[in-house]
């Protein structure tokens, strides 16, 4: 530590001051390039649900919590790597919910089909997309994504699509007929859709406190530019009384080789002032539909 030899003690303060800021910049940015990777990974202006119907406008009398985990209703944690799929993930984790909550079946479902075959429009596999492009394939396709098992996760885009190689729909997993928008800037909407199934969303991910949460009630800092995409698998309130979403990422393993937040999951503070959510998280929103 040649840096930090000095005559002076404030001086040496001061220099390892600085390198630690130093290193602590250069880790963020290399964990916005692995995880974010671009400029922007969700389009802002992304309508592409068939109509501004919203099934749960009328619902009242809404649990206190909601925890899709505890029910059964989500996957283990998957790594999306170094691509910027968040994208896939986000809707693949809705579309595994609504199959349990369907069917009874929890079945691991292929991000990488996406990521292969769902180019075009916005999507374009490890340079971002969006989740409601991703419902729209899964809808047009007319049958399920293949397996994780079958068609396993690589982290990588270019290759060729898979999909045609499983002629039918994978056992036990549904077909989306359809996906609806919640109304943006709305929390009570959300809580409203969450209330009855996980819903995907767009946030801004790219503050170094929330690339390197590690457990409780993240309350920012946070601003409204959509770089990420994640699955809000409940809400609930912390033992202090702050109100909260629960989301699972795709950031199975941080940069530094340990498990994100807590387990792989955040509590986002919600029911905050700002019309749009913390994070913009009530900002873009969509679920899919089975019959």
């Amino acid at each position: 530590m040649a840096l930090l030899l000095s005559t002076n003690q404030g001086q040496s303060l001061c220099l390892a001051s600085s390198l630690v800021l130093i290193l602590a910049f250069f880790s963020s940015q290399a964990f916005s390039s692995r995880q974010l990777h671009g400029p922007s990974i969700i389009s802002k202006s992304v309508k592409v649900a068939p109509n501004d119907h919203f099934r749960y406008e009328n619902v009242t009398n809404l649990p206190s919590d909601v925890n899709f985990s505890s029910m059964g209703a989500v996957t283990p944690v998957k790594y999306q790597g170094e691509c910027g799929s968040g994208w896939a993930f986000a809707a693949v984790a809705a579309v595994e919910g609504l199959n349990k909550l369907k069917t009874g079946n929890l079945v691991s479902l292929s991000e990488q089909e996406l990521v292969d075959c769902n180019v075009g429009l916005d999507n374009d596999g490890c340079r971002g997309g969006h989740f409601g492009y991703a419902f729209q394939y899964m809808i047009e396709r007319n049958r399920s994504l293949a397996t994780e098992a079958d068609y396993t996760y690589q982290g990588v885009d270019g290759g060729s699509c898979k999909a045609d190689d499983y002629k039918t729909d994978a056992s036990g997993a549904i077909t989306i007929t359809d996906f609806e928008n919640v109304p943006e800037n709305n929390e009570n909407a959300l809580l409203k859709a969450v209330a009855y199934q996980p819903v995907s969303v767009a946030i801004d991910a790219s503050a170094v406190e929330f690339q390197q949460y590690s457990g409780g009630v993240y309350v920012g800092p946070c601003g409204t530019d959509l770089t990420h995409a994640v699955t809000i698998v409940g809400y609930g309130t912390s033992d202090d009384g702050v109100k909260y979403w629960l989301i699972k990422n795709s950031w199975g393993h941080s940069s530094w080789g340990e498990d994100w937040g807590e387990r792989g999951h955040m509590r986002l503070q919600r029911d905050v002032l700002a019309k749009e959510g913390l994070c913009g998280i009530a900002r873009e929103a969509s679920y899919p539909i089975a019959a």
